[in-house]
């Protein structure tokens, strides 16, 4: 890898209301802060971003990260993507053209900053112009479709992400690997994902991602050992709540 210096780099974290199995979310209060709070807190922790940005849809949402001063962009509600409301979201900041932006999730606000640094340091090699993580998952794990698996190269590129087990569990030497959808990208590659029609694959799969692999674009993934939660349904809501009082005594 022929190292580099890094980029000015920022995080935008998509914060959109509607969710279908649990609208608001994003507000829900934990610990006297909203959930985006804490993933903005958190973000913040790394010393790798020059700034941290919370780009909404909604004037709710805006409203409670003016008043906590997050800093925040007011974006369209028609977007069908987090990409989109990225793309939307840095322009409307007028970013640096050489940014690189990490494409975080309001939901998870267990993130850990280190996991951001994950992301970034790969962009010291100027090929790299998108990266993401995954960890070590079990065969149970792995067996669920929501939890996302993806197959690597010896280099660390990802050959491609499935909903299915992928690869086929036979070999107990082989290890699975579980997708975290946290995304950094070099901006004018990011600016290019978000005009690519969709591809066969992604939409079988449902995977956004699969958009640039099916487009010739490679795809850097960082081995990590963190995990996050996502918060989809108010049950998950009270175990990152759980988790989050246990590590605060």
């Amino acid at each position: 890898m022929s190292l580099g210096k890094l980029d000015p780099c920022y995080a935008i974290i998509p914060a959109r209301y509607h969710s279908s199995r649990f609208p608001g979310k994003v507000l829900a209060d934990i610990k006297g802060r909203p959930m985006f709070w804490h993933v903005y807190h958190q973000a913040k922790k790394c010393a790798l971003l020059k700034d941290v940005f919370l780009a909404t849809d909604h004037q709710l949402i805006f409203d409670k990260a003016k008043a906590l001063n997050v800093p925040v962009v007011l974006t369209s509600t028609k977007h069908k993507t987090g990409t989109d409301r990225l793309v939307e979201a840095a322009a409307k900041l007028k970013l640096n053209a050489k940014s690189i932006i990490l494409n975080l999730q309001a939901d998870e606000p267990l993130l850990k900053p280190q996991m951001l640094e994950q992301l970034l340091i790969p962009f010291t090699d100027p090929k790299v112009h998108v990266t993401t993580l995954a960890r070590p998952i079990s065969l149970t794990e792995a067996q669920s479709p929501h939890q996302v698996k993806v197959v690597l190269a010896q280099n660390n590129l990802a050959l491609y992400f499935s909903r299915s087990i992928i690869p086929y569990p036979d070999n107990p030497e082989i290890k699975l690997w579980g997708h975290i959808g946290l995304y950094g990208y070099r901006y004018d590659l990011l600016q290019a994902f978000a005009k690519m029609p969709q591809t066969p694959l992604e939409k079988t799969e449902k995977l956004e991602q699969l958009r640039l692999l099916e487009n010739n674009i490679a795809i850097y993934v960082s081995k990590t050992q963190e995990r996050t939660i996502g918060v989809d349904t108010p049950e998950d809501l009270a175990k990152v709540k759980a988790i989050m009082e246990k590590n605060s005594n």
